[in-house]
């Protein structure tokens, strides 16, 4: 097991809508998932936190959001963050042009994190990691915030996203901002993956995509970790096609069941583990 490659599949958007809670549900009971990421403020997050308690090997994480989402707190606490329906704003381009440079955004920033990270320990589940809505914990502001409050909340591990060479795909224009990141990381003594597959296949990790993904893989050096990561959910809805309408959530769930899929990931020498194993 020690030269085994380890590989974390993780569904993000746990608490969006019923319809994914269920597939985050099937996914780990009949499937290969090993992880969730929760969205606390979430109108299904409730649903979600009962099914996790059912799922003892399931690994629930919090999945900060600060763009394109509810808050926990009421808007009038954070004027700079959300717009007049009272959610964040989906620009991330302006979000973090405005948290970089307006300190009243940083501090309602801090205000909002703290009040998802007490949501998040008010389940009563264990942390298994943390990473943000729309990757944007990349955000050297967000990723600082994100550090300083986590560590009151027990947090110990953080989604790094990054691609590998390997899985044919660019992300050359994030390198510098991911290998900052792991520095930051290194230095804060926090666990994270090596690189994660699927990043440019956002949306789309159908049962081909991930089996291409996992060959591909097969090149990565013994003892890396990777993350695979999905949207799953059993059916379209209201939620998931006002948010992501273009994504195939039906389709990564027959990935994450799919026996190929498991097949390739045994053949393939990958363990499947969660951030709580690192």
């Amino acid at each position: 097991m020690q030269n085994m490659k380890r590989v974390i599949v993780t569904a993000d958007d746990f608490g969006l809508a019923v319809a994914v809670n269920e597939a985050v549900e099937i996914a780990c009971r009949d499937g290969v998932l090993t992880a969730a990421s929760l969205m606390v403020g979430a109108a299904a997050a409730g649903d979600a936190v009962a099914r996790a308690h059912r799922l003892p090997q399931l690994r629930v994480g919090l999945h900060v959001v600060l763009v394109d989402g509810r808050p926990m707190l009421l808007p009038d606490r954070l004027p700079a963050l959300v717009g007049a329906d009272g959610r964040f704003r989906r620009d991330l381009m302006a979000a973090g042009v405005r948290c970089f440079f307006w300190p009243d955004a940083r501090r309602q920033i801090e205000l909002e994190l703290r009040a998802q990270f007490s949501a998040f320990a008010a389940t009563g589940l264990p942390l298994d990691h943390v990473n943000a809505h729309n990757h944007f914990h990349l955000h050297p502001t967000v990723l600082g915030l994100i550090l300083k409050v986590g560590r009151e909340f027990g947090m110990r591990a953080i989604r790094l996203p990054r691609e590998p060479a390997v899985a044919g795909a660019g992300g050359w224009a994030l390198a510098p901002w991911t290998a900052l990141m792991r520095l930051r990381l290194r230095r804060a003594g926090l666990r994270f993956n090596d690189h994660v597959l699927g990043l440019s296949q956002t949306g789309a990790m159908t049962e081909p995509v991930v089996l291409g993904l996992l060959e591909r893989a097969r090149g990565l050096s013994d003892r890396s970790v990777s993350e695979l990561y999905f949207h799953p959910a059993t059916r379209q809805c209201p939620e998931l096609t006002e948010a992501m309408p273009d994504y195939d959530h039906p389709g990564e769930l027959h990935a994450l069941t799919s026996p190929r899929v498991r097949a390739a990931l045994d053949v393939g020498g990958f363990e499947r583990v969660a951030f709580c194993d690192l």
